[in-house]
């Protein structure tokens, strides 16, 4: 460095950040997109049976019984020379109105006593969870049928006894959540500023709780599809010639090695309506 020179200043050269990288749009999955316009299918079958066949579901015709699957039959006709869409999508009115109403009894009855179980605790919590522990030891399925057998054979009948045998699954389900709700901080927080029990359990505890028992009602609906067709198939539900899904898969039972799709097509949409509702609750299930 010369004597009497001042030093160079010290430049600092700007350093471009590097771009962001874009975010790509959230796309769902595309089995979940399908289980929702297959569920969504359903429900216009259930609420528009006649926008999606012009056959009704009664009057058969003795030329077409057993005819096979075709452009003007898609499921074929079953022994009566009935259109089998056509008794495929007016059953699901049928066979939907009762799942809804099995859910609803099960959901409505089940979230009050686990609830009420949950936050008072005690001789309470202790004789409803010893009464959840004996229903749920019973296969839901034959003690739906124990109920129905009392209450008599019909379609609504069907629906109420497996509501009935599903109570015991959302009590279980509401008490734990309650219990986990009525121990956090805020909970606390608000018997500790002189909120009443009914407010805190309303305005806290209960909205907070229902989120594990909604995802179980979305998958419960699909258990109570396959419980009403049981029962239906066994009898049970609806008599003939109601079109309910699974009644239908019983009346072409006798002909399955020589006609199969009387049993195999109803059957599938069966099926395909489970699995659906399935995938929909385990998307619906909160994460912790």
């Amino acid at each position: 460095m010369t004597i009497g020179t001042a030093p160079p200043p010290d430049v600092t050269v700007p350093v471009a950040a590097p771009p962001e990288p874009r975010r790509r749009p959230a796309v769902p999955p595309p089995g979940l997109v399908l289980s929702w316009l297959l569920v969504l299918l359903v429900v216009a079958w259930a609420v528009f049976p006649g926008l999606f066949t012009a056959h009704g579901p009664y009057a058969g015709d003795p030329a077409l019984s057993f005819a096979p699957p075709s452009w003007e039959h898609p499921f074929g006709a079953d022994q009566l020379g009935r259109d089998l869409f056509s008794r495929a999508v007016h059953g699901a009115g049928t066979t939907l109105t009762a799942t809804l109403v099995a859910v609803l009894v099960a959901f409505g009855a089940g979230t009050v006593i686990g609830l009420a179980a949950g936050y008072a605790g005690g001789a309470l919590d202790t004789t409803v969870m010893r009464v959840v522990d004996v229903l749920l030891s019973i296969p839901s399925l034959l003690l739906a049928m124990v109920i129905v057998s009392v209450l008599g054979y019909s379609t609504y009948n069907v629906a109420l006894a497996v509501g009935i045998a599903s109570i015991a699954s959302f009590a279980r389900v509401m008490r734990a959540e309650t219990i986990r709700v009525t121990h956090t901080d805020y909970v606390e927080a608000a018997h500790g500023l002189g909120v009443s029990r009914w407010g805190v359990v309303a305005g806290h505890v209960l909205p907070n709780a229902l989120g594990p028992v909604l995802a179980l009602a979305a998958l419960e609906f699909g258990t109570a599809v396959i419980a009403v067709a049981s029962l239906g198939f066994l009898g049970y539900g609806a008599p003939p010639p109601e079109p309910e899904w699974g009644l239908l898969v019983a009346e072409g039972r006798d002909f399955v090695a020589l006609y199969p799709w009387i049993s195999l097509l109803p059957g599938t949409v069966l099926a395909l309506v489970v699995i659906a509702t399935h995938r929909i609750s385990t998307s619906l299930r909160p994460n912790r």
